[in-house]
């Protein structure tokens, strides 16, 4: 059966960047433009009228810039957004971040360039606006008990222990920098235990990244140093294009060994490093992403005792890596975004409600 084109709104007060935009796009079949806006207030105007599947906005705009475009179409009639705009290169880190915070799923350099390379930005921009285009988002004051719905139990695997946590081990990629913010921004200050996270991203954002969670966890978010030894409260993400593993000793390590289901840092490797350095004593969580990244390694972790995480469907930007372990068995723990937090800080905890309800697994 075919699909249908996805609705898209572009919103851009100069008019050859329109042009260009429509052209690219037009070139697919699968990518309808439905309307177009050359200023804000304009596109609050249309997006109820169209209802397009997609909005891409500029950032530099007359009256009304992107970012505040955002934060009204999230409060007032949420749909995905794409920002297709030329500030968001990589020296623009803390202004990409605060997209993503407004409410933004991704964002995307406005093309430029002779026609060769525009051809290629406009296959780019088709797959990105396709993977945008299946994200359910909601508003910032929106109900969200959709996202608490419970859906079929797994079981535990009787290995699991309730041994103290030493240590959380987090991975994610596509819509992983929200995730990650909502819930670094939960937890409480001086929380026990050190947390290593692995985060897909380009080379040369992950600096921004750091410095935008930074603002907004109450402990520390570092790059980590080869050989240091991890500190509980903090947050610790490697060096990138490096693998984030833990050595005999206990000490973080970063090394240059093949990438992993295509990445790295690689999520699994991190994953096995994690479960041979601390069995049963450890935790892991496997957040929105695409691909297969993190579901082997999280496996290993289920199997050698740790307690396992996975974000739901539901809250997913994309549904790939936390499908493929929970479809390996991996995932003793299925939760929708919102909840990871407490439950984090129940395990480090040991506190016995959640144990109990993670025994006979939930969803």
């Amino acid at each position: 059966m075919l699909r249908k084109p996805v609705r898209v709104m572009l919103v851009d007060d100069s008019p050859l960047a329109l042009v260009l935009l429509q052209r690219m796009l037009a070139a697919s079949p699968e990518i309808e433009v439905v309307g177009v806006a050359t200023h804000g207030r304009q596109a609050l105007d249309l997006i109820p009228h169209i209802q397009p599947d997609v909005v891409c906005t500029d950032y530099h705009m007359p009256d009304m810039n992107g970012l505040e475009l955002i934060r009204e179409i999230m409060a007032r009639f949420p749909v995905p957004i794409l920002v297709v705009s030329s500030a968001v290169e990589r020296n623009d880190s803390d202004r990409i971040f605060s997209l993503l915070e407004a409410g933004a799923v991704d964002v995307f350099p406005k093309p430029l360039g002779g026609p060769g390379a525009n051809e290629q930005a406009a296959e780019m921009l088709v797959n990105k606006i396709k993977i945008v285009a299946g994200v359910f988002v909601y508003g910032r004051n929106a109900d969200k008990s959709r996202l608490s719905v419970n859906g079929p139990s797994h079981s535990l695997k009787p290995k699991w222990s309730q041994e103290l946590p030493k240590i959380v081990a987090i991975g994610a990629s596509t819509g992983g920098p929200q995730a990650l913010l909502t819930i670094l921004s939960s937890l409480p200050a001086k929380f026990p235990v050190p947390i290593l996270c692995v985060q897909h991203i380009s080379i040369g954002f992950l600096p921004g990244l750091v410095s935008w969670l930074g603002n907004h966890f109450k402990g520390k978010v570092l790059i980590a140093s080869d050989k240091e030894y991890p500190r509980p409260g903090n947050v610790y993400f490697p060096q990138e294009d490096t693998h984030l593993q833990i050595d005999a000793k206990g000490r973080l390590r970063m090394t240059n060994d093949l990438q992993t289901w295509g990445h790295r840092p690689s999520v699994s490797v991190m994953f096995r490093s994690v479960s041979s350095a601390y069995g049963n004593a450890a935790v892991g969580v496997l957040l929105t992403g695409m691909g297969h990244d993190g579901g082997d390694g999280m496996q290993v972790l289920a199997e050698g005792g740790a307690l396992t995480i996975c974000q739901n469907e539901a809250t997913c930007v994309i549904y790939g890596m936390p499908r493929d372990a929970v479809e390996r068995g991996a995932a003793r723990v299925v939760l929708p975004l919102d909840d990871i937090a407490s439950a984090l800080v129940a395990a480090v905890n040991q506190q016995p409600p959640l144990l109990g309800r993670i025994k006979h697994g939930i969803q």
